[in-house]
């Protein structure tokens, strides 16, 4: 099988060092579904053999699972499981709700520290496939992937969200609930100020000019926010895609570029909106305040996260628009959530029931549900072909935004020892956005850190 493949050193890292990585979540947005998921989804996906444990008695499985977003995502979550024991009968799955991201990582670590089981299955960002293989948590799913069919399979998925659940030839996860940033915009406002509402920014330049046209003198409403806080380094990355760059090299897990010279221009761009242009709000913008800025008036733009479409949508009193993030050469974002992965060291008959459940929740159906019911940019490409996505997309075309712009769209930062990594290029992109530090000299001491940290990982 041919799989998109990143160098990889076998090197154990602390289950200490990993819980930094998976802090933040704002890869994965935030969303409130509108509905539970209907039964015809669950249903329309095949239903393979059942599991039997040893003495005939049901397969019992843990599934882990992050949410740090309101709404019903548990019953949505619940459905699922229920239509998949339903076809499974011997076949049980325990779904634990383990907060967010960081959190679930926590519990697995305190599991496997405190001598426990870990559970069979778990939701953890796709970013986290260097760290979690360094710490050998997790394993291939090749034994798996080739009788379903080999690449015939895995060539449904959408190249951009598959592409980092690989490296050196061997599959280790599954894409999920994925992302990428989206920039949503309000269309009454457009219109107020003399643009034209189906047509958004498309490079730096135009996004500067539309938000000073949007931008009141009194600072009742501004024309764009970007979230400084959290994980700066993901939307900053859009920028810098924008740009023709990108702060890593697919394949490439030691080396970072943080101060090349398209990487400084897009920050400096990035810190002009609020310090130069005065289109932003200064100093440190929350991440979890975008979307209320937004639906409330106080801002005409946002960058967020594509799941963050069905909550916005439900509060907006206004046509809301989406649009992708852009550059100084034009659109560009990372890709960004959750993958499906397998832990390592369960048991054989645990491990085929395990993967029956991810092929029932990556299929086609569920993630055209679970697109509609969250906003997450259903991971197969098969997805819609489904009618419950064509009349989706025919109500919602915005749903089909994040979609349509993935060919614009790159790897999100992921390298060894990735959670000192992201904090190195999010701490320094947070100093140049609050005016504390100029670009150049804040990213030329971000890259000196970062290779003294990789430096010990040879490829």
């Amino acid at each position: 099988m041919k799989y998109d493949s990143r160098a990889l050193v076998r090197k154990s890292l602390t289950w200490l060092a990993i819980l930094g990585l998976v802090a933040m979540i704002a890869a994965c947005g935030g969303a409130t579904p509108t509905a539970a998921p209907p039964t015809s989804a669950a249903a329309a996906t095949s239903a393979p053999a059942a599991t039997t444990a040893s003495g005939g008695a049901p397969v019992e499985l843990t599934f882990f699972y992050p949410v740090a977003v309101p709404g019903p995502i548990t019953q949505i979550i619940d459905g699922y499981i229920k239509k998949f024991e339903e076809q499974n009968p011997n076949i049980k799955v325990n779904a634990v709700l383990s907060g967010g991201y960081g959190d679930t990582m926590t519990k697995i670590q305190t599991t496997i520290k405190g001598g426990g089981t870990p559970p069979d299955v778990a939701v953890l960002l796709s970013s986290d496939l260097y760290s979690l293989t360094d710490a050998n948590a997790i394993q291939p799913l090749d034994e798996f992937v080739l009788p379903a069919g080999g690449d015939a399979f895995t060539s449904d998925f959408q190249p951009a969200f598959l592409a980092n659940s690989s490296y050196k030839g061997q599959i280790w996860s599954l894409p999920f609930q994925r992302s990428t940033p989206v920039l949503y915009y309000n269309k009454d406002m457009y219109q107020a100020a003399g643009l034209d509402p189906e047509k958004p920014p498309t490079t730096y330049q135009e996004l500067v000019d539309y938000a000073k046209k949007l931008t009141k003198p009194d600072g009742s409403q501004w024309g764009i926010e970007i979230s400084s806080d959290g994980i700066p380094y993901w939307l900053f990355q859009s920028f810098v895609i924008g740009n023709g760059a990108n702060v890593v090299t697919p394949g490439v897990a030691n080396k970072v570029n943080f101060n090349g010279p398209e990487v400084v221009s897009a920050l400096q761009d990035q810190a002009a909106l609020a310090l130069t242009d005065k289109v932003e709000p200064s100093g440190i913008l929350a991440w979890a305040n975008m979307p209320t800025d937004f639906v409330n008036g106080k801002t005409a733009m946002i960058y967020h996260s594509s799941g963050s479409l069905a909550n916005i949508l439900k509060q907006a009193k206004f046509p809301v628009g989406v649009s992708f993030p852009v550059g100084e050469k034009g659109y560009g974002a990372p890709t960004g959530g959750g993958n499906l992965y397998m832990l390592r060291n369960i048991p054989a008959d645990h491990k085929d029931a395990a993967w029956k459940f991810i092929q029932f929740m990556t299929s086609p159906e569920i993630q055209a549900d679970w697109s509609k019911n969250t906003g997450y940019i259903a991971s197969r490409k098969s997805s819609y072909d489904t009618q419950l996505m064509k009349d989706y997309i025919a109500q919602t075309p915005q749903a089909a935004v994040g979609r349509d712009f993935l060919k614009y769209a790159q790897a999100e930062l992921s390298t060894h020892n990735n959670a000192q990594i992201q904090k190195i290029l999010g701490d320094a992109v947070q100093a140049v956005l609050t005016g504390k530090a100029d670009a150049k000299t804040s990213l030329d001491n971000a890259q000196t850190q970062a290779d003294q940290l990789l430096s010990q990982f040879p490829d």
